[in-house]
């Protein structure tokens, strides 16, 4: 059933208005007609099966028939600090780790930054990075957009790491004696209770019980070049634990996607 994303003042009691591109789509593409159904989300805390009433090119009027439970989401927030890559590669860590269930991006420039960061054109990217995470959460039936920062400096990051984390891993190709799988499992195990001998550093999760907020996953990822050993150095310093993805060398935007999905394969959201 398609999915949509509307403004939380377009749901009402007992119907919703879909309006802009997504009317659009339905009205031109979808071909829609009344009485076909949809589901519609606030992107926050409704989510709900609609019946189409009423089919213009512009707007979409529709009665609620069955209202959803919102779990599609992790139980953990896992955020990706993607160093900007060169041509489209960040369009495509925001559409596939929108797909796996990332919840935030944090693209950020690093030494080793090929694309030259203009601020002028960041509003027009933005604005194409957001479309493209609104339609994978879209076809991948997420109950939330993820949230896309602007690009930061990476003192700006290593700040956000150090005050906002509560475990954070920077991908390094020359880590040779402490995998991305194991250093999860030691977070995760700490944060349970357990203990094992890996000996690796974590930022403890604040609040406790049911009402704590999910753990803040932060994961960082170099551009083509990697990261600089300062770099590294530096990151650690801040509470980053540096971490390998195996022996192979990986793209930046495939770094991305395997890293993200072992934080969420350990946290028990792929049977982990």
């Amino acid at each position: 059933m398609q999915r949509y994303f509307i403004p939380a003042g377009d749901f009402g009691a007992d119907s919703v208005v879909i309006t802009g591109d997504d009317a659009h789509h339905l009205a031109r593409v979808m071909r829609a007609e009344e009485g076909d159904r949809c589901i519609c989300s606030d992107g926050a805390s409704r989510e709900a099966i609609v019946e189409i009433t009423a089919v213009d090119k512009n707007r979409v009027e529709a009665k609620i028939v069955e209202t959803l439970e919102m779990s599609a989401e992790p139980a953990v927030e896992v955020w990706i600090a993607q160093s900007l890559p060169k041509g489209d590669k960040m369009e495509t860590v925001i559409q596939k780790g929108t797909e796996i269930g990332a919840a935030r991006f944090l693209p950020f420039v690093s030494e080793r930054t090929v694309v030259q960061y203009d601020s002028k054109k960041e509003a027009k990217r933005t604005e194409r990075w957001n479309k493209i995470a609104k339609e994978a959460a879209e076809q991948a039936h997420r109950n939330r957009i993820p949230v896309i920062e602007p690009v930061l400096s990476w003192k700006a990051l290593l700040k956000l790491v150090s005050e906002a984390a509560d475990g954070a891993w920077i991908c390094y190709e020359k880590e040779d004696g402490f995998g991305i799988g194991t250093a999860i499992r030691r977070y995760f195990g700490s944060r349970d209770g357990r203990t094992d001998d890996t000996g690796a550093p974590r930022i403890a999760a604040e609040g406790a019980g049911a009402d704590a907020r999910p753990a803040r996953l932060l994961l960082l990822v170099g551009p083509e070049g990697g990261f600089t050993e300062r770099e590294v150095r530096e990151a650690e310093a801040a509470g980053c634990v540096s971490v390998s993805l195996g022996r192979r060398i990986l793209r930046t935007e495939t770094a991305a996607m395997v890293g993200l999905a072992c934080i969420l394969y350990e946290s028990g959201e792929m049977g982990g």
